[in-house]
Parts: C-alpha cells; structure tokens; sequence
C-alpha cells in the first residue's frame, strides 16, 4: 500500500544510453513505480527544470570504464540541486559483484552516494545490431563476446522501485 505521500510525488527518472540498455532499465523502473514518473532520456535533452520533481532517479550505463558522458555533465551542472532531492542512483554494466561496485563508486561522486536512498546494479546487455563496426570489433576483441545477450536484473529494478517508494 502507497502512503499518501507517496501518491504525491513527482519522480523524474533521468538517464543517457548508448545502446538502448540504460534506456530499457528506465521504463521498466518507470513502470515499477507506476505513479508521477517522467523519464527523462539525456540524449534527447539536456535542459530538465529538477524544481518540478521531488525525487530524482540517475542512471547510466558503463562503455569503455566509464558512465556515459552525458550523465557525468549533466551530475556536474545539477549536483547542489539533486543533493536537495529524494535521490536514487542506478547503474548498467556487465560485472556483477565488486567490480559492479567499484564501477558504481567510480560513475557517481561520493556525495551523490551517500544522499541516495537507493543503489541499482541492474546489470547490463550487449546488442550488435545497435552497435557500429568498430564497437562491434571492440567488444568482440576485448571482452571476447561474439553475439548479443542480455544480463539486466529484472528484481534488481523491482527492489530499487520499492526502496524509493518508502
């Protein structure tokens, strides 16, 4: 049962993707939440008026080590304004386990860590049909993956989505 509260809220979901992963995560969580939620793609804009929202959701997805470029601009530009919100912090990458975390610290900064209420790791897919040449051969010779998967932890998102509801 929501509290009252709760059906109040004005949840922005605000995230970059590359290949569609992040993007994935994000309606699923949506959907999860089911109440007020915008989903804000920073690749289609960069300019989010966070005054409208109460609580905020970030996420991205890692390519070559790091969060995606956007999200990282986008923190760096809002950071005192998400620090005054209800906060949610979510991540798309392959690794599991420590690895997974070590790349959750590195993509977020440490403030923005310990405000958040809640971490995602929703794991990660590899989709070659979205991918150039040279991504392609990349991820093939790098990580030794010759066809497309997906990895994304469908109760990893079911769990955040409750965590931010309380």
């Amino acid at each position: 049962m929501l509290h009252k509260t709760t059906m109040n809220m004005k949840i922005a979901i605000i995230y970059a993707t590359q290949h569609g992963c992040a993007d994935k995560c994000a309606h699923t969580l949506a959907n999860e939440i089911d109440i007020n939620t915008a989903i804000i793609n920073l690749e289609l804009s960069t300019d989010v008026n966070l005054n409208a929202f109460d609580t905020l959701i970030i996420g991205g997805s890692i390519h070559a080590g790091a969060i995606n470029k956007k999200v990282k601009k986008f923190i760096d530009k809002y950071q005192d304004i998400i620090l005054q919100k209800k906060l949610g912090l979510f991540l798309c990458c392959l690794y599991e386990g420590e690895k997974a975390l070590q790349q959750f610290q590195d993509a977020y900064p440490e403030l923005l860590r310990n405000k958040a209420i809640a971490h995602g790791l929703f794991g990660g897919e590899i989709d070659f049909e979205k991918m150039n040449f040279f991504e392609k051969a990349i991820i093939k010779k790098v990580a030794n993956i010759e066809e497309s998967f997906s990895k994304i932890n469908y109760s990893n998102i079911k769990d955040f989505a409750q965590k931010m509801l309380l």
